[in-house]
């Protein structure tokens, strides 16, 4: 069932959307070479609790924490560890949470140091596709014109975009109806309504389209890097607004 949410609801979910905002810049600005995993973790915990708010992520479904953490060729899902970030790596964040029982979710893929220009350019076409979805994000339009949009944006420069992963409603809890996949025809889908809130979440190769991986983990099947970019989204009377930007 999808929930459309009103304005008052709305405006919980913005304050939600904005401490997760500041977290991830937060945690953007101390992702640098030598860095662990965990201990990016640990900071994202901390500043979540001290603007008391609650890790959406931690022991969901077993997950064991604040963040996903995914390095390189991992999609999603990666667990933080002591393993330390080297330079011409990059990761992809993935952080949740409740703000006075409100969800937000957002990603963002950051480079550790210096970087290939290659990686660069995979960074920026995830974030760019990101917005040709939310062009689409119009009451009376289509889901799909969401999905379509982002594939023709990614695969049109020759990059993969993700199947076995997708986004999602998001509300009162994490993952809500319906689902939001990268790829899809335009005009078909729910159709788009004032109230609703989704987490649209591109996640883009530089090789196939193809992902394998056991347990929570999702890593390309090829091994070439994968972005994240994700945003929790809103329709409101005056369009689409960014909850988490």
């Amino acid at each position: 069932m999808i929930y459309l949410k009103s304005r008052d609801e709305i405006e919980h979910m913005r304050k939600s959307g904005g401490i997760l905002r500041d977290c991830l810049l937060f945690l953007e600005e101390r992702v640098k070479p030598g860095v662990s995993t965990k201990r990016l973790d640990e900071f994202a915990y901390e500043y979540i609790v001290r603007h008391d708010s609650k890790p959406s992520f931690l022991g969901y479904g077993g997950f064991p924490g604040t963040i996903c953490a995914s390095v390189d060729d991992v999609v999603v899902h990666g667990f933080p560890s002591d393993k330390r970030l080297k330079e011409g790596e990059i990761l992809s964040i993935d952080c949740g949470l409740i703000f006075k029982g409100w969800q937000a979710d957002a990603a963002r893929t950051v480079a550790v140091g210096e970087i290939s220009e290659e990686k660069r350019a995979l960074i920026d076409v995830t974030r760019e596709s990101f917005f040709e979805g939310v062009k689409h994000f119009k009451a009376g339009g289509r889901l799909g014109d969401i999905s379509h949009a982002v594939q023709t944006y990614c695969e049109s420069r020759g990059y993969g975009v993700v199947r076995s992963m997708v986004g999602h409603g998001i509300g009162r809890e994490m993952h809500e109806d319906p689902s939001v996949p990268n790829f899809g025809k335009e005009g078909h889908g729910i159709r788009l309504e004032e109230g609703l809130v989704l987490a649209i979440e591109p996640m883009i190769t530089l090789g196939t389209w193809e992902t394998t991986g056991t347990g929570w983990t999702c890593v390309t099947k090829d091994g070439k890097p994968a972005a994240h970019y994700e945003n929790t989204v809103a329709l409101t009377e005056h369009g689409a607004e960014i909850l988490t930007l």
